[in-house]
C-alpha cells in the first residue's frame, strides 16, 4: 500500500493556484481545491479555517510569483521597458492569475497611493529612478503614468479583448515612458527656474 500523501498549506495553495489557472478565481472553493488534491475538504479546512483565509494566502503567493516575473528582465534590456513588458506578458501567459491579482478585490492596497507606498514596489521604483535620473517624487509620478498605461494594456489582453502584439505594444510603452520622463524633466527645470 503506498504511503498517504501529507497535505500541507503549501500543497493546498499550489492546488488553489491550479484551480484558478484552469477555471478562474470565482471557482476556487474548498471543494474544487480538495478535488485538485484528490482528497476530502477536511484537510483544506483544517489548514485554512475559512475560504477567505485561503484566498488571502493564495493571493500573497501569486503576488510574489508576479513580482518575481516582473523583475526577471532579459540581460541588456532596459529595466523599465523590461518590467512593463513582463507585466503585460504575465497577463498574456497567466490571464486567470492576472485577473485574480487585479480584478478580484483581494489586493491589500485599495488605492494607487497605497500601491505606490507598498514595500514590494521599492525595488521597482529604485530601478525606475536610476533609469530616469529623477527625484523620487517625480519618479513616482512617471511610474504611475507608465503603470496605468501598462495595466490598461494587460487588463484588456487578460480579458480577451485584444491580441498581444509585442512589437507594437513595446513601441507604445516606449513612447508613453519617454513622454512621461520628458514631462517630469521639464517640470523639474521649470521648478528650478522659479526657485
Amino acid at each position: 500500500m503506498p504511503p498517504k500523501t501529507r497535505i500541507n498549506e503549501e500543497s493546498i495553495i499550489g492546488a488553489a493556484v491550479e484551480v484558478i489557472r484552469r477555471s478562474g478565481f470565482e471557482s476556487m472553493n474548498a471543494r474544487t481545491v480538495a478535488a485538485q488534491l484528490h482528497c476530502s475538504t477536511q484537510p483544506v479546512m483544517y489548514h485554512f479555517s475559512t475560504i477567505g483565509n485561503l484566498k488571502k494566502a493564495v493571493y500573497s503567493h501569486v503576488d510574489k510569483l508576479h513580482t518575481e516575473y516582473l523583475m526577471n528582465t532579459p540581460p541588456g534590456q532596459d529595466t523599465v521597458s523590461g518590467i512593463g513588458m513582463n507585466y503585460i506578458r504575465f497577463a498574456v501567459e497567466e490571464p486567470q492569475l492576472f485577473r485574480f491579482l487585479f480584478q478580484s478585490g483581494y489586493a491589500a492596497e485599495n488605492s494607487l497611493t497605497e500601491m505606490l507606498d507598498s514595500g514590494e514596489l521599492v525595488p521597482v521604483l529604485s530601478a525606475v529612478q536610476e533609469a530616469a535620473g529623477l527625484s523620487m517624487q517625480k519618479t513616482r509620478n512617471v511610474f504611475l503614468i507608465a503603470a496605468m498605461f501598462v495595466h490598461g494594456y494587460a487588463s484588456i489582453i487578460a480579458n480577451n479583448h485584444l491580441e498581444f502584439d509585442e512589437k507594437l505594444i513595446a513601441e507604445h510603452l516606449e513612447r508613453a515612458w519617454n513622454g512621461a520622463v520628458l514631462a517630469a524633466l521639464q517640470e523639474e527645470q521649470d521648478e528650478s527656474h522659479h526657485s
